[in-house]
């Protein structure tokens, strides 16, 4: 296999996560010019999909791994068995996640306390999008395949041509272009599954094409017993993080609500903006994952150990640099956003506490999901749960409530937090932590 550099691997998935990042809100402003109703109902019901994607996520990032440190170690047979169970597992998956989300779709949204017509929209949303939540599942899978392998290149192609396609059936939808009917959120729900089907139709392409390989049924009806196990002892752990997170999130904007109307929505705001700084981080940490688990298949330990020390530093410098542009001119960023003087004052000091946050995010991000790479998956999550609970959550209601720094209390408890588990991360990284896995796994054939 061809020697990837980092930046060969990072930009495609730099650019399809800002397109992902960038169809999130184009949805919600063209939907905003059709009613802010159907936007409330959609975005509510969005928010509910992308919980059960997170399941999805278990076996493709597993996939991702165990693929990659297969290809490390120049088993490729075993690589290629690999993607056929992460194929079958997700097949099932998403079949299972769309009959629950049809079944339990009303009374999940329902727990939002949304009713009327967000409510209508909403589960017609949730309806159309949810019974295609396997297509989702297996286009997730099949990028896996592709990244694993160091095609990144057409993975960003796929987001780009969904994208178009997204951008053209909104459109149709929503304003009436070339005198079709004005569908609204069931055209933009049937432009999602058209979306979704296409894509999921040209990476089956795309991995014959690449990899030469092709899927028969055998491959979901029966799938290997050891690959499930070692899919489900990396996937489950990340999945059970990602939640952690979510809900600690749910915690922390309750207590930015109860601080007043101005707090929320430039935390709303700001935490837009802040995306910025870490996009290009998210990037070349995935980008290292790939690597690190080549090298961690290949033995290459001194190699994987040098990779993660010199993406963080590229990290840590882009973010804080990206965070301080920011910070200076913070007054016109928000401007863009909003005219109104409360949310202002209290959102332009706030970027200055982004400056603090965003260098110990880079941190996080980096070696955590490096770590994942190497087979320590228990350790993320544990300092990841104490962390979000003991310190994020903990200190948000402290410093913002008790203290009285309001939304600036909020935002360096997050900071401490992202920097508390970025310092564990990186004593961890140094102290190499495959060599632990590798005497736990002599006698075990986990990773």
């Amino acid at each position: 296999m061809h020697e990837q550099t980092l930046f060969n691997i990072s930009w495609p998935l730099f650019i399809e996560l800002a397109l992902h990042m960038g169809m999130g809100v184009i949805a919600t402003l063209m939907l905003s010019h059709y009613s802010d109703n159907a936007a409330s109902g959609v975005g509510v019901a969005n928010q509910l999909l992308g919980i059960f994607i997170l399941v999805f996520n278990v076996t493709s990032i597993a996939a991702m791994i165990l693929i990659g440190q297969r290809l490390g170690a120049n088993e490729l047979s075993q690589a290629r068995q690999f993607a056929r169970s992460a194929v079958g597992l997700n097949v099932w998956f998403g079949v299972i996640v769309a009959i629950l989300v049809l079944v339990f779709g009303e009374p999940l949204l329902r727990l939002f306390d949304i009713q009327g017509e967000v409510l209508n929209y909403g589960l017609i949303f949730i309806r159309i999008c949810g019974a295609s939540l396997f297509l989702e599942s297996l286009s997730l899978a099949l990028s896996a395949i592709l990244r694993s392998h160091g095609f990144t290149k057409e993975s960003m192609i796929v987001s780009i041509m969904m994208n178009i396609i997204s951008v053209i059936g909104y459109a149709l939808s929503i304003f009436g272009l070339f005198g079709m009917p004005i569908t609204g959120v069931i055209g933009v729900s049937w432009t999602i599954v058209i979306a979704r089907a296409f894509a999921v139709f040209v990476l089956l392409y795309l991995v014959y094409k690449r990899i030469a390989l092709t899927f028969k049924v055998q491959d979901i009806i029966k799938i290997n017993k050891q690959d499930i196990r070692d899919m489900l002892y990396i996937g489950i752990p990340s999945a059970g993080e990602n939640l952690s997170y979510q809900f600690s999130q749910l915690i922390i904007t309750a207590i930015v609500a109860s601080l007043g109307d101005a707090s929320l929505a430039a935390r709303v705001y700001i935490s837009n903006i802040s995306m910025i700084c870490y996009l290009f981080t998210v990037a070349i940490a995935e980008g290292t994952q790939l690597l690190v688990a080549r090298y961690i298949g290949g033995k290459q330990y001194d190699r994987a150990l040098k990779r993660g020390i010199k993406t963080l530093r590229i990290a840590m410098v882009a973010s804080l640099t990206a965070a301080v542009v920011m910070a200076l001119i913070g007054s016109p960023i928000l401007e863009l956003f909003t005219d109104n003087y409360q949310i202002l004052a209290v959102g332009v000091p706030i970027l200055w506490a982004v400056v603090f946050t965003e260098p110990g995010r880079a941190m996080n991000i980096v070696l955590m999901s490096s770590l994942k790479s190497a087979g320590d998956v228990r350790f993320p999550v544990i300092i990841g749960i104490i962390s979000m609970w003991g310190i994020a959550v903990t200190l948000s209601y402290t410093l913002g409530i008790t203290f009285g720094l309001g939304l600036l209390g909020v935002w360096l408890a997050q900071g401490i937090d992202e920097w508390f588990r970025g310092i564990f991360a990186c004593k961890r990284w140094l102290s190499k932590p495959w060599e632990r896995v590798r005497v736990k796994n002599t006698a075990k054939s986990h990773i």
